[in-house]
């Protein structure tokens, strides 16, 4: 079963290959009865011990939010309360005015006065202020569809490529990585351990692969070759998806923001019209510096997707809403793809707004 995205169709008039097994094994979201929802349908999880780790790993940033709601009048001391749990949490001034905004009207609206359902309002407001960073990912186009994955230091760029990668090929998806951080010590070995773990059970190691999962890395090398290599392989060898694991750097790192650039550019050399994506993984951990992360390297790189770890140990998750808040301003949302609330493969899901919420406000 495989809800982490949708494939997409190629555009009209462009050449594609033959079906293979692993493209026949991943359908558009399929239709589901009633009383059973599709995997990958939204505000659907594919796995009920999913909802119980994402509750867990939010309950610093929820108790804080939760607790203003015990026992209290509704009236303007709580909406104070409120106040001061969002911006702890880190949804930033714009998004809490607009939270609280949203919850008085709905809860006049409502008469509501009982602190349970002032909370279950909430949790309606908070589902439709994050629901613009609710996108699947899409594979598909371009064939092999090319990912380009960037990041600070200890964000967790390696571990969610394995995690990512892992799902991909249960979903039928011949996968290739690029070694491309070549800078960091045993950055190869790690993302060659991740792959090794991603890979399917009885798979078997190849030479320069293991069963679905392919690695290109060359010790030494230039990024931007090692990723124009990945990305020719890839289209060589029939790859569904290619995934460039870069260097960490720091946005302020203006010469090695530059090295990204270049990335990118040479990525687009080696097959037109890619990177399809470029995902920028971001630590839960840090709060607003999250929002300011996403906001410089949009502007270096024009990012398409986000990936955001460590939630489970943080109380700044509140920083989602200030992240779809920034995005709705400028006029361009950039989804959040994943989020991750742990150390294992399954710790890496897909973003549902409404799923966060609740899970959030339990």
């Amino acid at each position: 079963m495989f809800s982490f995205f949708r494939k997409k169709p190629p555009a009209p008039g462009v050449p594609t290959r033959a079906p293979t097994p692993a493209a026949l094994a991943m359908p558009a979201v399929p239709a589901a009865p009633a009383a059973e929802a599709s995997p990958g349908a939204p505000g659907a999880s594919s796995d009920p011990g999913w909802l119980a780790r994402l509750r867990h790993g939010l309950r610093k940033t929820g108790s804080s939010i939760a607790t203003v709601f015990v026992g209290t009048r509704i009236d303007d001391a709580l909406y104070e309360e409120l106040e001061a749990a969002l911006l702890m949490a880190d949804a930033g001034v714009g998004a809490t005015r607009a939270l609280l905004e949203d919850l008085k009207r709905r809860v006049k609206e409502a008469k509501a006065d009982d602190p349970a359902a002032v909370k279950a309002l909430l949790a309606d407001v908070l589902a439709d202020q994050l629901a613009p960073l609710h996108k699947p990912l899409e594979v598909g186009e371009g064939a092999p569809t090319v990912i380009m994955v960037v990041g600070v230091n200890g964000a967790g760029k390696t571990t969610s490529i394995g995690k990512l990668t892992r799902h991909l090929a249960e979903g039928g998806c011949k996968v290739l990585l690029a070694a491309a951080d070549t800078f960091r010590a045993a950055a190869r070995e790690q993302l060659a351990v991740w792959a090794t773990r991603a890979d399917l059970p009885g798979a078997g190691p190849a030479a320069g692969a293991v069963g679905q999962v392919q690695i290109v890395s060359q010790e030494g090398a230039d990024p931007a070759a090692v990723t124009f290599d990945a990305v020719s392989a890839g289209r060589a060898r029939g790859c569904d998806v290619v995934i460039a694991d870069t260097a960490g750097r720091l946005p302020t790192q203006a010469h090695l923001m530059e090295e990204l650039k270049k990335i990118q550019r040479v990525i687009g050399r080696a097959h037109a019209g890619a990177p399809h994506e470029v995902l920028l993984v971001v630590d839960g951990n840090t709060g607003q510096n999250a929002l300011a992360q996403v906001k410089a390297f949009d502007a270096a790189l024009g990012l398409t997707g986000l990936i955001v770890t460590k939630l489970d140990g943080t109380a700044k998750g509140g920083v989602l809403a200030a992240i779809a808040r920034w995005g709705i301003e400028q006029g361009r949302v950039v989804p959040v793809y994943f989020i991750g609330v742990g150390e294992k493969l399954e710790d890496l899901q897909p973003f549902d707004a409404r799923e966060f919420a609740e899970a959030l406000l339990r």
